[in-house]
């Protein structure tokens, strides 16, 4: 299990949400550049980097910082939000971006996803982001009538790879991840899963490791680090 930081940017800044809700913001204060490179530093061996604007609106004000840091790193990247078209996916990968994360187009798009897998492969990522268990789309503003272990099941039966999964309620709260969630979908796909959302400190990290699941892939953290909750270097220590 790998630990990925976690860069969401609005309008050029670190930020981070609230359950999603993006009237309850934490400004960070931050480059993004600067932070990703700090958390390059502390050893991350992964990052996941996120235009909120793009996910909230679709307009990806932010392509070009994300793809910066991408080119300025050593470490992969990778990123969502707002990717709903082909030459966006396709902008991402040439600009150096290691994995794209899809989510509010394949929900209602499985041709979308099928011609993604099949010119991308393991560099697409798809994020199910769930609301008491159905997925939410349009930067968490919509919640669909698809459930989430539905669209997983469906997805691993198409070649994917990489689903990152969160549950908005815990997401920014500190609270802790949603166990019994994210079991229900490492038990029933063989897809590398990443879990996002409630990450509070270093035992959390040690819970998700005792699950003993091959297919638990990482994990997403972001306020826990940001407020000195989770201390980066020795979470990567516990993962080893």
């Amino acid at each position: 299990m790998i630990i990925l930081p976690a860069i969401d940017i609005k309008q050029g800044r670190v930020i981070r949400l609230f359950k999603g809700q993006f009237d309850k913001v934490t400004d960070y204060g931050a480059d993004p550049l600067s932070m990703a490179k700090h958390w390059e530093d502390m050893g991350a061996p992964y990052l996941h980097v996120v235009d909120l604007d793009g996910a909230e609106s679709g307009n990806r004000i932010n392509q070009s910082i994300i793809c910066r840091i991408a080119q300025d790193l050593k470490i992969p990247v990778e990123t969502g939000g707002g990717i709903r078209s082909h030459e966006t996916i396709r902008e991402y990968m040439q600009a150096g971006i290691s994995r794209v994360i899809l989510g509010t187009r394949v929900v209602s798009d499985r041709d979308f996803l099928k011609r993604a897998l099949a010119d991308w492969g393991e560099r697409i990522a798809v994020s199910i982001d769930c609301s008491n268990g159905f997925v939410a789309q349009r930067g968490w503003q919509e919640t669909s009538s698809v459930k989430g272990i539905d669209l997983a099941r469906e997805f691993s039966a198409m070649g994917l790879q990489y689903i990152i999964y969160t549950d908005i309620a815990r997401d920014g709260t500190l609270e802790g991840p949603n166990i019994t969630g994210l079991l229900e979908i490492l038990d029933n796909v063989s897809v590398n899963v990443i879990a996002s959302g409630g990450i509070k400190d270093e035992s959390d990290i040690k819970t998700l490791s005792a699950l003993k699941r091959s297919n638990l892939y990482g994990v997403i953290t972001g306020k826990a680090i940001y407020e000195g909750k989770l201390d980066l270097k020795h979470a990567l220590g516990l993962c080893q």
